[in-house]
């Protein structure tokens, strides 16, 4: 139950810091993105704060534990490469932003609170997901190389080696 909790409460967080930022306004988020005409840059504001909030306590929180409080192992991203398939989803996302005035999170709290709009972004963003999913399948499929479906992701073992172990300096 406490990890439900913990999920609830983040989410809960999340949104509210959504809705009082502005990013759940589709205005706000395209007024951000006219650079060239009337841009509205208070929403790089709120990015820089989240992106220096996380910077300071991931480092504080890795450096001071070795686990997470309600998992087995920090979940760290491994690669470091940019590939064709990284810069077209980037692309494919910023255009869905900008087309839509809605990015993922923003849009699931708009879409529960009712707005047509949204709920619109999200049976779109829902129907891309799983087209990507289709295709990165039918894709490593046909080489015969991984299993993308979510059952397969889900049943993935973390990795053996823990969050405090990469921040330690080579021995």
């Amino acid at each position: 139950m406490k990890p439900r909790l913990l999920a609830l409460v983040a989410g809960a967080l999340f949104g509210v810091g959504l809705c009082v930022s502005g990013m759940t306004r589709p205005d706000k988020v395209l007024g951000f993105l006219d650079v060239f005409g009337a841009w509205d840059a208070s929403l790089a504001f709120v990015m820089g704060g989240a992106v220096t909030v996380y910077a300071v306590a991931s480092r504080v929180v890795l450096a001071r534990r070795s686990t997470p409080i309600v998992a087995d192992a920090f979940q760290l991203p491994t690669r470091k490469d940019v590939d064709a398939r990284l810069l077209v989803g980037a692309a494919l996302f910023g255009v869905g932003w900008g087309l839509g005035g809605f990015c993922p999170g923003p849009g699931l709290v708009s879409g529960a609170s009712g707005s047509l709009p949204a709920a619109v972004f999200v049976v779109g963003m829902s129907l891309g997901l799983l087209a990507a999913q289709r295709f990165a399948g039918d894709a490593a499929s046909s080489r015969g190389t991984i299993d993308t479906s979510a059952a397969a992701i889900a049943s993935e073992t973390p990795p053996s080696t823990t969050a405090a172990s990469r921040l330690s300096p080579p021995t």
